[in-house]
């Protein structure tokens, strides 16, 4: 019997027990719909946490006083000072793209008649490449700005909307800030959110760093950023700031230096432990779907004993036996696993269309992978029952009733 042949037969059968083929495909559909979008869901997921830290900063370093001394004097002269931001561009020069400090402080702004305590932060221009800030209208501070001591201010887009209806018609404005007069030069948001996990919040006024530092009785940057040039060199770089930092200051002083890089390798190993995770659960719901097909193959075969019997004794070979039953299964693995494909592949496409600012990858070797299932699954859970069907007797299948 040539495959032609087998094939014919096996959709002769599959047709004579339609609803019992088409529910045991299902399982096999169900089973690759999951593989294809299981596999979207972790690229989807793991892309979109890595863009996240990338977009906060994957070149960024960042460092902080941790802790130190017991007298009260010496806390403050080891905090890391304005003076250490400038030490850093000179020693790190052409190997980093900007180097930035932040102080905080807070005040409070009258919102419906309440007070309310809002944070007030003090940069420079380096800030908004360090921290990867888009300016949403009006400018950014700028190097005159700072070296001036200007009163001017930007505020984040939450506060914008709160205090004066939009982004835009902030610009302009003006607001008291610790008692005195300041004009909002624009407003601002992150590219990336960090959630509320750094110095920004949701309603955060922005003013030079030189001003800033008139408001607060300690002079202290926490934290000072940098942005290294190369991703090769960012551990050199934090190892480098360490070094210009501690040498600055007493020993014993603590300081944590640090960059994204720890943070990113995490999140790509948390990434594929998620997705090896998921596919291990699609990979039992194919099993399933495997031992369905076998359970169907073999009563079908005790139910086509008689059959059997009289094709071995009209010359058939066990060889063609076993090539018909495994057609049959195989047949029900890819009916159902094409089935799978298509709505594994459909519901990412229509996501894409529908839902325009979300966008799902679709993954072409989980397609193919999901077919290769499906064909695999059908040979290899078929094959015990072809097996059982070719070494049947003769004589005794021609006697089955």
């Amino acid at each position: 019997m040539f495959y032609s042949d087998a094939i014919r037969t096996a959709l002769r059968a599959l047709r004579a027990n339609a609803t019992r083929s088409i529910l045991t495909a299902i399982g096999m559909m169900m089973g690759n719909a999951s593989v294809i979008l299981v596999v979207t869901i972790s690229l989807t997921s793991r892309e979109y946490v890595l863009e996240q830290i990338q977009g906060i900063g994957s070149n960024m370093i960042f460092a902080y006083y941790e802790a130190g001394s017991q007298s009260t004097a010496r806390v403050e002269a080891d905090f890391i000072k304005l003076a250490d931001i400038e030490a850093v561009r000179q020693q790190l020069g052409g190997r980093i793209l900007a180097a930035t400090g932040v102080m905080t402080n807070y005040d409070r702004l009258y919102f419906n008649g309440q007070e309310e305590d809002v944070a007030v932060l003090g940069s420079d221009s380096a800030y908004r490449e360090v921290r990867n800030l888009a300016v949403l209208a009006g400018r950014f501070l700028d190097d005159d700005d700072v070296e001036s001591r200007r009163k001017v201010a930007l505020l984040t887009d939450k506060l914008a909307i709160r205090l004066f209806g939009n982004t835009s018609a902030a610009v302009g404005q003006t607001l008291k800030v610790h008692g005195l007069q300041f004009t909002v030069v624009g407003t601002f948001r992150e590219r990336v959110s960090s959630f509320g996990q750094s110095e920004l919040v949701r309603e955060t006024i922005l003013i030079p760093i030189t001003v800033l530092r008139y408001f607060t009785p300690t002079e202290r940057i926490d934290p000072m950023y940098i942005t290294a040039r190369s991703a090769e060199d960012v551990e050199s770089i934090t190892a480098q700031v360490r070094q210009v930092i501690e040498a600055r200051h007493r020993r014993g002083a603590h300081y944590r230096v640090d960059n994204l890089g720890a943070i990113l390798g995490a999140a790509r190993n948390i990434a594929f432990v998620l997705s090896a995770v998921l596919i291990l659960v699609s990979a039992i719901a194919l099993i399933i779907s495997g031992v369905g097909i076998m359970n169907i193959m073999l009563v079908t075969v005790t139910e086509r004993t008689r059959e059997i019997g009289i094709r071995m004794s009209v010359g058939a070979t066990r060889r063609s036996i076993l090539r018909q039953f495994l057609v049959e299964a195989t047949l029900i693995g890819l009916s159902g696993g094409l089935a799978g494909i298509v709505i594994g592949v459909s519901i990412p496409l229509l996501t894409n269309v529908f839902l325009d600012p979300l966008h799902l990858p679709i993954s072409g070797s989980a397609v193919a992978l999901a077919f290769g299932v499906s064909l695999a699954t059908g040979l290899l859970f078929g094959l015990l029952p072809a097996r059982r069907a070719s070494r049947l007797n003769p004589t005794e299948a021609l006697r089955y009733e």
